[in-house]
């Protein structure tokens, strides 16, 4: 008589078996340095030096820095591994904020400040792009056919969603922080987090894993100009658009919390946009698949654009931050769909210069949007100041509708 043996077939994996536990909440708190940097640079140098102006300035280089060099960086990260450029540019950020947050309070030329800005946004750590870079990653490595587009949107859908929660809270540790603390508090802060936090994010085991496969060499990546593909230029529109967004949101809607007293709360209110984007770009990894990435940038892009509509007849805080609630309807979805397009269409090997690419397109619609929504307030009031957001909201659009046409293509 034989025993028979009943074959347990395996269970088939899981985006959080594959990257491990640990990575989701080292990977969240990783980003939270440079959702606080930003703000927090601006609320030391007006703080040390009493000059809005210089703080806007300085808070911009920084964006200035990201943009230029971001996409450097997610090269370097292609051809030399995440971990050793993680390490360096890790480091290197937290002694610049440190050397910063001292330096201001000094007799150190406005200059000096403005160079060391624009360093600390050079060397900023790529966290968000680089993690999607090496999710995607995993993905392709372990997932196959309709699974694998499953959960790539998943996964698309939860980075937004992370990035949406770091960017509504870091503002508010920034405040904390510099009221209970000081002004110089919030860099400080941000600089310990990076070095902790960014550090774990680079010995992360994922982080193992080298750009290229075994066998290959960064030789065969694939040609530098495949990142100039029409539709692949059209994703990176695409958050050039919500970074244009985004800015024009926030200076617009500070001019009109100023005209009403309350300007040190335009966080708390724009805020409700956060929260608005952040469920539903959740809700994307629930989308049916026939439900195509073309079709869902179009309509959430429209989603966005009309909502933006209705700012010109707010008048009232309670209805800015309803008419803010269900812009973020179209925000969270339509990024998630840019980035996933982005991820499907990354040419091989460059994964993270695509993401990096991606990611300065958001940074630089932001530092510019920021600086010219906030010459229009000043010289023509925020009624005129919220015809911005719309504006920008209609080059989301017009992006997707490209991207549609050059899909058909």
């Amino acid at each position: 008589m034989t025993d028979t043996l009943t074959r347990v077939a395996p269970r088939p994996p899981t985006l959080v078996g594959e990257a491990g536990w640990g990575y989701f909440p080292i990977a969240l708190t990783a980003r939270l340095p440079f959702a606080m940097m930003v703000v927090g640079i601006l609320t030391l140098i007006v703080s040390a030096r009493d000059s809005l102006a210089l703080g806007g300035i300085t808070s911009a280089m920084t964006g200035v820095g990201t943009a230029l060099f971001g996409p450097l960086l997610g090269a370097a990260a292609d051809r030399f591994g995440q971990r050793r450029v993680l390490l360096i540019t890790g480091t290197a950020n937290s002694l610049l904020l440190i050397a910063i947050a001292w330096l201001a309070f000094t007799t150190a030329a406005d200059g000096a400040l403005l160079a060391l800005a624009f360093l600390i946004g050079a060397t900023m750590p790529q966290v968000s792009p680089l993690s999607r870079s090496r999710l995607v990653g995993i993905i392709r490595r372990s997932f196959e056919g309709q699974r694998k587009a499953k959960v790539l949107s998943g996964t698309m859908a939860y980075e937004s969603a992370a990035d949406e929660i770091v960017f509504v809270f870091g503002p508010v540790v920034v405040g904390l922080l510099a009221t209970t603390q000081g002004p110089a508090a919030p860099v400080i802060g941000a600089a310990l987090l990076a070095l902790v936090f960014v550090t774990a994010f680079a010995l992360h085991p994922t982080a193992k894993t080298p750009a290229l496969r075994e066998g290959e060499s960064a030789d065969q990546q694939a040609p530098v100009k495949q990142l100039l593909r029409p539709e692949l230029l059209i994703t990176a529109v695409g958050t050039l658009g919500m970074g244009l967004f985004f800015g024009a949101m926030l200076t617009s809607l500070t001019a009109f919390m100023a005209e009403r007293g309350v300007p040190e709360q335009a966080g708390l209110v724009y805020g409700a946009m956060g929260i608005g984007s952040a469920v539903f770009a959740l809700g994307v990894a629930f989308l049916p698949v026939r439900f195509s990435l073309h079709a869902r940038w179009l309509t959430f892009g429209v989603v966005l654009f009309t909502a933006s509509l209705g700012l010109i007849m707010v008048t009232t805080v309670t209805a800015m931050a309803l008419c803010l609630l269900v812009i973020g309807i179209g925000i969270g979805p339509t990024l998630v769909t840019q980035y996933s397009l982005a991820a499907a269409r990354s040419p091989w090997g460059r994964s993270a210069t695509v993401m990096t690419m991606l990611g300065s397109g958001v940074i630089v619609g932001q530092s510019a949007a920021t600086a010219l929504t906030g010459i229009v307030a000043e010289g023509a009031g925020w009624g005129i100041a919220l015809f911005a957001p719309i504006g920008a909201a209609a080059v989301v659009l017009g992006a997707g509708i490209i991207n549609a046409r050059l899909s058909r293509r």
